[in-house]
């Protein structure tokens, strides 16, 4: 009985993974996950002088109707900001390794209808929020024009390149975020945690939140960044209230008919002993 026993759970034990065999995937997909954000960093480093070209696009446009120019107010200033875009490139280059590993690493601790509605997600979002941010570099030219034109063309725009930079990364991030928030909250009514008519309720609170976010993630004092962040993202929720409607009326519909099935059995049943 005792090698019964014994052969009986050896046979068992790779079902479950011990906590060092965790332990040790988790630091062999960590390292592969470092390792292409350094090669992304890299990358990102060698290619800085074409990102600051684009990103210094408009202010080249501007340069040639008045006095217009990027400035560094310190030594390391330069340095600093290459280092900046050489890391927000490397996580960029490398976004598909890292997230690869890091859901590879937790899909087996996944039940089938939350690996189902992650990878759907996923697969939604992550489209959406590089078409976000695309739309965002679009953007920031024309929004850079806007705004510097309330100038008058004989002053002086002199632009701090650390602020300009930071100011065009929270306008495209802003955007990408904005085109992921309907499948967010598609995904939250879908798990049961968030239904339509919460959202009808709470409408007024998502506008004042959508407003907000949209003041943090623009210049002070920018009403018109404000805005062309705001409506859109508004637009969205409108898009997505719409589909989390017609998800709840097909799970009422569904749960109207299993109900109304076994309530027709009995009423037909002393007819038939009739």
């Amino acid at each position: 009985m005792t090698a019964l026993a014994t052969s009986s759970v050896a046979t068992q034990a790779p079902a479950g993974m011990p906590l060092s065999a965790h332990l040790r995937e988790a630091r062999v997909r960590a390292s592969r996950a470092a390792v292409a954000l350094l090669v992304g960093v890299v990358i990102g480093y060698l290619v800085s002088d074409q990102v600051m070209d684009v990103l210094r696009a408009p202010i080249a446009a501007l340069a040639e109707s008045r006095d217009a120019s990027l400035n560094f107010d310190s030594i390391t200033g330069a340095f600093d900001l290459t280092v900046k875009i050489a890391l927000f490139t490397g996580i960029a280059l490398s976004s598909p390794v890292w997230m690869y590993e890091l859901l590879a690493f937790l899909a087996p601790g996944l039940a089938r209808r939350e690996k189902r509605y992650t990878f759907g997600f996923l697969a939604a979002a992550v489209p959406l929020f590089v078409a976000g941010c695309a739309a965002g570099l679009a953007l920031f030219p024309r929004m850079v024009e806007l705004l510097a034109g309330f100038a008058s063309t004989e002053d002086s725009t002199l632009l701090q390149a650390s602020y300009y930079v930071d100011f065009v990364l929270k306008i495209v991030l802003a955007t990408g975020l904005a085109f992921v928030l309907p499948v967010f909250l598609v995904v939250l009514n879908l798990l049961g945690i968030l239904s339509a008519r919460s959202l009808v309720r709470s409408w007024r609170v998502v506008v004042v939140a959508i407003v907000l976010f949209s003041a943090t993630v623009t210049p002070a004092a920018d009403v018109l960044s404000m805005f062309l962040i705001a409506v859109p993202m508004t637009v969205l929720f409108a898009a997505a209230l719409l589909l989390a409607w017609l998800h709840d009326r097909g799970v009422a519909r569904r749960s109207a008919l299993l109900a109304g099935t076994p309530s027709d059995t009995p009423s037909h049943a002393p007819s038939d002993q009739e």
